[in-house]
């Protein structure tokens, strides 16, 4: 009698980045599974206007894959309705603008059945379509902790970019496992917050890479310092720790402010590493006063998902 190999649905949440998506999709669609799982995809399009559906329709021959479409704009839902459209055992999680390494799902799922933890996640890795100026680089905004295959992982160092869960935990946290009020980011370190809080382990796998798309539109020092002010907004969602982490910006932003002049002088990566965390705790203090300056566009990059990606070094 033949074992049934395991099912992963890997889930992409999608919004009017058809290029992206398209290469993504290609790339998923080249995946060594060695015969040891079976997969399909998941693209929940956050988009009313359904700007994914296209794309979607042009794979649908070479890839087994699902469309659903959550019409209001908020990641949390988008997340909900991939999950509530998987049918894996396991349930994989990679953004639209990220394309993988071929070996990305099997290592995964090795990592996660070797070591009976709830779920794993990988890294990743930066992918500039064109070279970026020098200071991009020295600063390493898009750099991102790595850690030994292994590595047991704190809840406020997981992100969903790149990640594989055991499907029983999502449902143990109910038919909408990330909460609809974090829409705009932090969905996922708000459901890994509690999932950690039920004992559930999540670890690291080194071995299973994706590579994040970097346009030249990202690495404009308005858009770095305005996702840096929606990051700070949104961390104060999180009620865990929150009185600290205001004290901490109410002595950070005078110092860093003083520090600026001075910090420019050393080099602009320097400037604009301190601007991004200055960014971080302005957007907390604005968010304490109930004050909101960011929308979701700016400067022809979408904010709305892309600002609860933890680039440009989270504040410290």
């Amino acid at each position: 009698m033949t074992a049934t190999v395991p099912h992963l649905s890997v889930c992409v949440c999608a919004y009017r980045r058809p290029a992206l998506l398209a290469r993504l999709l290609d790339e998923l669609r080249r995946q060594d599974t060695g015969g040891a799982f079976t997969f399909s995809v998941i693209v929940a399009d956050n988009d009313a206007g359904e700007s994914s559906r296209t794309v979607v329709g042009k794979f649908a021959g070479d890839l087994p894959i699902a469309y659903a479409v959550q019409p209001v704009k908020n990641i949390a839902l988008a997340r909900n309705t991939a999950v509530a459209n998987a049918t894996g055992e396991f349930v994989v999680f990679i953004d639209d603008d990220e394309f993988p390494a071929k070996d990305w799902l099997r290592n995964l799922l090795s990592a996660c059945t070797r070591s009976g933890a709830a779920g794993v996640l990988g890294p990743v890795l930066p992918h500039f379509s064109q070279e970026p100026p020098a200071w991009v680089r020295k600063g390493g905004f898009y750099d991102r902790p790595t850690h030994e295959t292994g590595f047991v992982m704190d809840w406020a160092e997981c992100r969903t970019g790149n990640v594989l869960f055991r499907r029983d935990i999502l449902d143990e946290a109910g038919k909408k496992p990330f909460r609809p009020e974090f829409g705009s980011g932090g969905e996922d370190q708000d459901f890994f917050r509690r999932m950690t809080e039920r004992h559930h382990t999540f670890i690291w796998c080194n071995e299973a890479a994706v590579y994040e798309v970097v346009p030249p539109g990202r690495w404009k020092r308005s858009v770095l310092v305005k996702r840096a002010l929606l990051r700070g907004r949104n961390s104060l969602q999180h009620p865990v720790g929150r009185t600290r982490r205001i004290c901490e910006s109410l002595v950070a932003v005078p110092l860093y402010t003083a520090a600026l002049p001075f910090l420019f002088l050393a080099g602009e990566h320097w400037f604009m590493r301190y601007a991004i965390k200055l960014g971080d705790h302005v957007g907390r203090l604005l968010a304490l006063c109930g004050l909101n300056p960011i929308h979701e566009r700016c400067d022809g990059v979408e904010l709305g998902e892309a600002g609860a990606k933890d680039v440009a070094h989270p504040v410290r």
